[in-house]
C-alpha cells in the first residue's frame, strides 16, 4: 500500500515540480486519490519543496486546475526565513502564486503582519490586504503598544522592501499619524535608503530640536547619512560619509550650522580619518580636524577636544624595523592660547633597526630621525622654527649568573643637529653628542603555594649619560613623569630635546602574585638618585632634585571582574605628592569605573570621575557619568542615562550638565531622548525582554 501511494504522488504532483526544477516531498497521516483524480492528503501534513516546508489539517492536489486546495491551520516557511500562517490557503505546486486568507506573515522573526488576504505572485510578491503590522508581542483581546494599519502591503522578497498604502501609526491603539505612501526595509535588510530613528534634543545653548537621520545606500562599500538638526536656536544638516575599499577605508563626518549663538556667522566642523595598507607592508593613515570657531564642536556636542591636529602618516613595522613618517598640523581651541605661538606644523621622520652582531651577542639597534617644528609668528623667541636630525646606536646585552643574578648592559650614542630661527637665546646650528650607558642587576626570586606562586624581585640599576654642546630649547620633553614604566629606563624624557645628565641609580623591586582560580597582584616602588638636579624635569614629575619622589604603584585582580590599581609619589617626610586610584568591576550586569586623582606641587588638582553601567534586567538600564572638582568644590560634568526595552520598542532617555567657570564656556544641560520601534531592518538584542500573553 505505501509504495503505491507513493507512485500515486510521482505520477500526479511531480512531473509537475520536475518544471519548477525541484522535487516534492509529502508526509500525511492519510493519502488518498478521489475518483476525479484529486489527491488528497489528510492529517498532520507536511509538503518539502525548494527549501519551503508546508504543513497543515488537509492537502488537495486538483491536476486539472494545477492548485492545491490547503485547509488550516496552515504554516509555511519559505527558504528565506519568512514565515506565513493562515486559516486556508489556494496555491500552486510550487507555493509562488496563490491566495491565503486570515493570513499572517512573520518576517526574520521579529516583524508581523496580519491581514484578511495574502496573495503571492511569482514567488516574489507577497500582497497583503486590510493589513496591521507590529513587532510587538500579540495577545488575544490586547492592543499592541505600537503598531501600523494600512489598506494594502506589498512585501518585494527580492528586494527586501515593504511597500504601505494608506498607512496610519497608532500607539496604544490611539492613530498618531497617517501617512498616504510609505517604503520601509524589512528585518532582514541590514542596510536600506531610508529614515533613521529621530532624536529629540534640548539643550540650555541650542534649545529644544529634533534630529532626523536619513541613510542613503550608495552601494554595497558606500553610504551616506544626512542628518537635519531643528531647534528654536539652530538650523543645521549633519552628514557622514564612509566608503570601504579592498586595501582600506575613509569616514567623514561634518555639519553645517546657522545659529543665534553667532549671529550672522556659518558655522562648521569637519573629521575625515582613514587608512589603507599599502604594497610592502606600508600603512598609511590620515585624519582631518577643522572647525569655523572655538566652541562650536563643544556648543554641539560633537567632540570635547581642545586641540584639533591633522595629519597624515605612513608607517611600515617588521620583526627588525620600523619606518614611520609623519606631517601634523595642530590648532588650540584654548581660549587664552595664541596659535601662532604655538608649533602649528609638526614633521617627523624616523627607522630603526635591530640585528645581532654574532662577535659580541646582544642586541644592537641603529636609528635615523627629523623632526620639523614650525610657527607662523616672526617675533623673535615666540616665533621659534626648529629642524632637527639625529643619529643614534645602541647595544644591549643580558647575561644570567650560575646563581641566578640577572645582568642588563647597555651603551649607546647619540648625535644630533639643530637648525633654530628666530630665536636669539639660541645659536642658529647646534650640534650635541650624547653619550650613555647603564647596568641593571636584577635577582627575582620565586616561591611557589598550593593556591599561588609569587615572584619577587629587586632591581638596581647604574646610569649615566652627558650632553656635549650647546643647550636647545625643550619641544618635545614638557610632560616627563616617574611611573612603573620607566623607572629602569635609560631616559624618563619622552623626546629629544631634553636629556639626562650625569650618574644616577635607580632603585626598587617589583612582587607578582599569579593564582589561576583566586586574585592576582602586582607591586613596584623605587627611586632614582641623580648626580645633579635636571631644571627640566616639572615639579609635579616627581623627579625634580637630586632624590626622586618615593614611586609605589600596583594592581590587584579578583575572579569576580573587580580591578583595583593605584600609583603614588610621596616625599620624604611621607607627604603624597601625587596619588591616582582607579577601580574597575565589570559582570553580566555591572560595568563600574571610577577614579581618583590627588596632585600638589604647584598644581592642586584633586578630581573624581565615575563612568558606570547597569543592566537591572532584561528591560531596563541605567548609566551614570560624573566628574568632581574637589578643590573648586564643584561638578565638572555630570550625565545619567536610563533605558527602557521590549521586543518592539527601545527608549533612550540622558540628562547631562557640563559645569564650567571658564569665562569662554557656558554651563551646558543637554537633554536626548531617542525611540527605535524594532522590526525594520533593526536586529533584536542578546537578552532582550519579550513580553507574555496571560490567558
Amino acid at each position: 500500500m505505501v509504495w503505491r501511494t507513493f507512485a500515486l504522488i510521482c505520477a500526479l504532483v511531480l512531473p509537475q515540480l520536475g518544471q519548477a526544477q525541484g522535487a516534492a516531498t509529502l508526509v500525511a497521516d492519510t493519502v488518498f486519490v478521489t475518483g476525479d483524480q484529486r489527491l488528497v492528503a489528510q492529517g498532520n501534513v507536511e509538503v518539502l519543496f525548494d527549501g519551503t516546508r508546508l504543513s497543515a489539517a488537509r492537502v488537495t492536489y486538483d491536476q486539472v486546475s494545477d492548485q492545491l486546495v490547503i485547509e488550516g491551520p496552515i504554516f509555511l516557511v519559505i527558504d528565506d526565513g519568512t514565515i506565513m500562517t493562515a486559516s486556508r490557503a489556494s496555491l500552486d505546486p510550487t507555493f509562488e502564486n496563490g491566495i491565503l486568507r486570515g493570513a499572517r506573515l512573520v518576517l526574520d522573526q521579529q516583524l508581523q503582519l496580519a491581514a484578511n488576504q495574502i496573495s503571492r505572485v511569482d514567488g516574489r510578491y507577497n500582497q497583503l490586504l486590510r493589513v496591521v503590522a507590529t513587532s510587538c508581542q500579540v495577545c488575544e483581546d490586547d492592543t499592541p503598544l505600537w503598531e501600523i494599519r494600512a489598506s494594502r502591503v506589498v512585501h518585494d522578497q527580492l528586494e527586501r522592501q515593504l511597500y504601505f498604502d494608506d498607512a496610519q501609526f497608532r500607539v496604544m491603539g490611539v492613530p498618531i499619524i497617517w501617512v498616504p505612501r510609505m517604503r520601509l526595509p524589512d528585518p532582514t535588510l541590514d542596510r536600506a535608503t531610508g529614515l533613521l530613528i529621530p532624536q529629540l534634543r534640548s539643550s540650555d545653548l541650542l534649545g529644544t530640536g529634533l534630529k532626523l537621520p536619513y541613510f542613503v545606500r550608495l552601494g554595497d562599500h558606500r553610504d551616506l547619512t544626512l542628518t537635519p538638526y531643528l531647534s528654536s536656536n539652530t538650523t543645521t544638516l549633519e552628514a557622514r560619509y564612509r566608503q570601504a575599499f579592498l586595501s582600506g577605508n575613509i569616514e567623514i563626518n561634518t555639519a553645517v550650522s546657522s545659529d543665534t549663538l553667532l549671529s550672522g556667522a556659518t558655522r562648521g566642523y569637519i573629521m575625515a580619518e582613514g587608512e589603507f595598507d599599502l604594497v610592502g607592508d606600508f600603512a598609511l593613515t590620515f585624519d582631518l580636524e577643522a572647525t569655523t570657531d572655538r566652541d562650536y564642536i563643544l556648543d554641539y556636542g560633537y567632540s570635547s577636544k581642545d586641540r584639533l591636529d591633522s595629519q597624515i602618516a605612513l608607517g611600515r613595522i617588521t620583526d627588525i624595523s620600523i619606518f614611520n613618517a609623519a606631517l601634523v598640523h595642530y590648532e588650540s581651541l584654548r581660549f587664552l592660547d595664541n596659535n601662532a605661538k604655538l608649533p602649528s606644523i609638526v614633521a617627523d621622520i624616523g627607522y630603526e633597526r635591530r640585528f645581532a652582531p654574532n662577535a659580541i651577542g646582544g642586541i644592537a639597534t641603529l636609528t635615523a630621525d627629523a623632526q620639523t617644528l614650525y610657527r607662523s609668528s616672526n617675533d623673535d623667541i615666540v616665533g621659534r622654527d626648529v629642524a632637527r636630525f639625529g643619529l643614534g646606536a645602541q647595544w644591549q646585552r643580558n647575561w644570567v649568573t650560575p646563581v641566578g643574578l640577572l645582568i642588563d648592559g647597555q651603551i649607546g650614542v647619540d648625535f644630533d643637529y639643530y637648525a633654530i630661527t628666530q630665536d636669539a637665546a639660541y645659536a642658529s646650528d647646534i650640534q650635541r653628542t650624547i653619550p650613555a650607558a647603564a647596568l641593571t642587576l636584577r635577582y627575582p626570586l620565586i616561591r611557589t603555594t598550593p593556591s599561588a606562586t609569587h615572584v619577587i624581585e629587586p632591581v638596581v640599576q647604574v646610569a649615566w649619560s652627558e650632553v656635549y654642546g650647546d643647550d636647545v630649547a625643550n619641544e618635545d620633553s614638557t610632560d616627563a613623569e616617574l611611573d612603573q614604566a620607566n623607572l629602569f629606563a635609560l631616559s624618563r624624557f619622552p623626546g629629544h630635546d631634553a636629556r639626562e645628565t650625569g650618574a644616577r641609580v635607580a632603585f626598587g623591586a617589583h612582587w607578582t602574585r599569579v593564582s589561576p582560580d583566586a586574585w592576582n597582584a602586582t607591586l613596584t616602588f623605587g627611586r632614582i638618585l641623580r648626580e645633579t638636579a635636571n631644571a627640566a624635569f616639572s615639579a609635579s614629575s616627581g623627579l625634580q632634585g637630586t632624590a626622586s619622589d618615593w614611586l609605589v604603584a600596583g594592581q590587584v585582580e579578583f575572579p569576580n571582574g573587580v580591578a583595583i590599581d593605584g600609583r603614588a609619589l610621596i616625599a620624604d617626610d611621607l607627604d603624597f605628592t601625587k596619588s591616582e586610584a582607579r577601580i574597575r568591576w565589570s559582570d553580566d550586569q555591572l560595568d563600574l569605573a571610577a577614579s581618583y586623582l590627588w596632585l600638589t606641587d604647584g598644581t592642586n588638582v584633586s578630581e573624581w570621575t565615575l563612568d558606570s553601567a547597569y543592566q537591572i534586567n532584561n528591560i531596563w538600564s541605567v548609566s551614570a557619568d560624573a566628574s568632581y572638582d574637589f578643590i573648586a568644590d564643584r561638578a565638572a560634568r555630570a550625565t545619567i542615562g536610563v533605558g527602557w526595552e521590549n521586543e518592539c520598542v527601545a527608549v533612550d532617555l540622558s540628562v547631562s550638565r557640563r559645569f564650567s567657570s571658564s569665562a569662554s564656556v557656558d554651563p551646558v544641560t543637554n537633554l536626548g531622548l531617542s525611540i527605535e520601534l524594532r522590526g525594520f531592518s533593526a536586529g533584536r538584542s542578546v537578552g532582550q525582554a519579550t513580553r507574555q500573553c496571560v490567558d
